[in-house]
């Protein structure tokens, strides 16, 4: 008799372990850019939910802080620059990147009063930009300055980030700022300036990807599946219908219901979302073509000598690309 208690209550406590482990969230970071809108997209509209997992989406201030989560294990995957993954899983950290997300839409805005036409015309002049290292950083300095002939030394380049970047511009502190949306299209209303260059449409790359840790694709695969399936769905959304996409992600990037413009008043916020989302195109697929850029970037990073091998060979981006689920999904 004893001994039947003893199994009912292993059975017992199995059970419990079972629930819980079956009921734990799945922890998804993002960084408040339009770049992350599917992983906003999928928790406010529900898509998580629909596929049947309990997600907690958690805000980071950086990409760097977002991949230490995924590396600590407190974070179960995350939307970002695919930079980040590649410069820890060079010193050994087991990452992997799982799905596409948003490809690189960067403009070049100016104060209109400084009359910089084009990219050369940064010379001596100060820019808004994100922090050293960053994937924006990165195709900054190894593709749109050095296209246009400069290097970094030629302009004092400020690592801030984008929120700040638009304060600055407005404030005159500096001339220009290479900006992602949706800051891309609030400081063309709130401030005196003019695009002249975009990235997305010279040189294509997939700027965010969805990236996990080996340990979570081995031990909650599932569940990692699930927040794509969401993601895709939230991404269709995005692309085929922005004004419905806008209701649910819109108050992440302007706190108040308007924006105060410089020329057409007061704005709704949902309206300076939906013409930002349109200005992006997301992908939930990474194609050959996206892999190679990837391999592009990182070559861009070695040559910058801040992405470095323990052999001192040329890092390969698809040692930590996993595509099994886009496979599976016949995608």
């Amino acid at each position: 008799m004893k001994s039947l208690r003893v199994v009912i209550s292993a059975l017992a406590m199995f059970a419990i372990a079972g629930h819980a482990m079956a009921s734990e969230k799945f922890k998804v970071g993002y960084l408040r850019v339009m770049d992350d809108a599917q992983a906003i997209a999928a928790y406010e509209g529900g898509f998580y939910k629909k596929h049947g997992l309990d997600v907690e989406l958690v805000e980071f201030k950086s990409g760097t802080d977002l991949i230490k989560a995924i590396v600590g294990g407190q974070l179960d995957s995350g939307v970002l620059g695919f930079t980040n993954a590649v410069a820890w899983a060079s010193k050994g950290a087991d990452l992997k990147v799982v799905g596409g997300a948003q490809h690189g839409y960067h403009a070049l805005v100016v104060r209109e009063e400084t009359g910089i036409k084009d990219v050369a015309g940064l010379k001596g002049k100060t820019l808004a930009s994100q922090t050293e290292g960053s994937t924006a950083d990165t195709v900054l300095k190894g593709v749109v300055l050095k296209n246009a002939g400069l290097k970094a030394e030629d302009l004092n380049i400020m690592g801030v980030s984008p929120q700040v970047a638009v304060q600055s511009l407005i404030g005159k502190r500096v001339d220009a700022a290479f900006l992602f949306e949706p800051q891309a299209t609030i400081a063309q209303l709130v401030a005196p300036v003019k695009q002249i260059y975009e990235i997305g449409e010279v040189w294509p790359f997939p700027c965010m990807v969805v990236i996990t840790s080996g340990e979570t694709l081995s031990k909650r695969k599932d569940a990692l599946w699930k927040s794509l399936d969401a993601q895709r769905d939230a991404i269709e959304l995005l692309q085929k219908k922005p004004a419905e996409a806008s209701k649910l992600i819109a108050e992440y990037f302007i706190s108040q219901p308007t924006l105060k413009t410089l020329k057409n008043g007061d704005v709704p916020r949902e309206t300076v979302i939906t013409d930002a989302i349109k200005s992006q195109t997301f992908s939930a697929v990474l194609t050959g073509k996206e892999l190679a850029r990837m391999q592009e970037i990182a070559d861009i990073l070695t040559e910058q000598g801040s992405l470095k091998t323990r052999d001192g060979k040329p890092y390969e981006v698809k040692s930590i690309i996993d595509l099994s689920w886009q496979k599976e999904r016949k995608l």
